[in-house]
C-alpha cells in the first residue's frame, strides 16, 4: 500500500495512475470525496482529511510501503509563507509518528537556495523541515511543468504565446506531470535507500521549443513572445494572481531566467523528461474533444 497526497491534482494522479499500472495498492487522504471518485472506482482507498489535520495524515500513513507527499501551490503566499510552514509542520509530526519505510517528497528546481527564488522558497522549506526525519527521504526536485503552458491552447490562435521566460531561447529546465508521476513511482518501488536522496527530473528546453510544439498541435505557425518585465504583474493578475501578491511569483521568473534552476547541482541524480511539450498539448487538446 502506498499513500499518494495531492492524487485530484497533475503530480499526485499521475503518480497514482504509475502506481496502479503496477498492480500496487494506492491509498489517498482526500478533503471531497466526490472529487476522488474515479480513484476510488479504480480501487483506491479513500482517507477523509487533508494537510491541514497532521492526525489525518498519520492515519493515512499507518500500515504504508512508502507514502509520496507534497505541498498545495499558493502562487501568492503570506511573506513568512505561513501556508506552507503549517503544512510542514503537519508532515513532520506525521511522518515522525508514522515513519513510513520510505519517502518521496516533491520539490523544485532551486530548492537548494535558500533566498531570491520567490515561491519556490515553500520547497526550500520542506527539504529543510523533512531533514530530520527518521525515514529515508528522496526528494524530487522538478523543472516548470509545460501543463503550465496549456493556456496557450487558446491564447496561442493568434500565433503568439506570451511567456516570462526571457531570452526566449534560452534553455531551462522543464518537465512533464506524467514523467513526475512516474519517476516517483519509480523512486517508491524501486530498491530501497537509506539517508536522503535528490533527483532532478527534467529536460533543458527553451520558450521557443515550446512554442513551436504548440503550433505543431494547433497547425499554426506559433512564436514564443517574452512579456516585458513591467508587465509582469499585470499578466500574473490575468493568470489569477490577486492584485498586488503577484512579487512571489515575479521573483520566481526572475531566478529562473537568471540560470538558478538548471540542472546539474551538486550531489544530484538525474532523470530526463520523456514526455514532451507536444505530448501534453495534444493529450488535452484531445481531451477536450471528448
Amino acid at each position: 500500500m502506498f499513500l499518494v497526497m495531492g492524487i485530484t491534482g497533475n503530480v499526485g494522479g499521475a503518480t497514482a495512475r504509475h502506481l496502479l499500472a503496477q498492480g500496487k495498492n494506492v491509498r489517498a487522504l482526500v478533503r471531497d470525496r466526490e472529487k476522488a471518485v474515479k480513484w476510488a472506482n479504480q480501487g483506491v482507498e479513500l482517507v477523509d482529511g487533508d494537510w491541514n489535520d497532521s492526525a489525518a495524515i498519520e492515519r493515512a500513513l499507518k500500515g504504508v510501503e512508502g507514502a509520496f507527499v507534497m505541498l498545495p501551490p499558493v502562487w501568492a503566499p503570506s511573506p513568512d509563507y505561513k501556508e506552507a510552514k503549517s503544512v510542514i509542520a503537519n508532515y513532520v509530526e506525521a511522518l515522525t509518528k508514522a515513519a513510513p519505510p520510505q519517502v518521496v517528497a516533491l520539490s523544485s528546481m532551486g530548492a537548494n537556495r535558500t533566498s531570491g527564488h520567490g515561491v519556490i522558497t515553500a520547497l526550500s522549506l520542506l527539504e529543510q523541515g523533512f531533514r530530520d526525519l527518521i525515514s529515508p527521504i528522496a526528494f524530487v526536485r522538478a523543472g516548470g511543468f509545460f501543463e503550465n503552458f496549456l493556456f496557450g491552447l487558446q491564447v496561442a490562435q493568434g500565433g503568439t504565446l506570451p511567456v516570462f521566460y526571457n531570452p526566449t531561447n534560452r534553455k531551462s529546465t522543464m518537465v512533464a506531470t506524467n514523467d513526475i508521476g512516474a519517476e516517483v513511482a519509480t523512486v517508491l518501488t524501486g530498491p530501497a535507500w537509506s539517508g536522503q536522496r535528490i533527483v532532478e527530473i527534467g529536460s533543458m528546453v527553451t520558450a521557443d521549443e515550446v512554442a513551436e510544439q504548440l503550433g505543431e498541435v494547433l497547425n499554426l505557425d506559433v512564436k514564443a513572445f517574452a512579456i516585458p518585465r513591467a508587465g509582469w504583474a499585470e499578466a500574473l493578475e490575468q493568470f489569477g494572481i490577486p492584485k498586488g501578491h503577484s512579487g512571489p511569483a515575479e521573483e520566481m521568473y526572475e531566478a529562473v531566467n537568471a540560470g538558478w534552476m538548471d540542472l546539474g547541482v551538486e550531489g544530484t541524480e538525474h532523470v530526463a523528461g520523456t514526455t514532451s511539450a507536444r505530448d501534453v498539448f495534444a493529450a488535452a487538446q484531445n481531451a477536450a474533444k471528448a
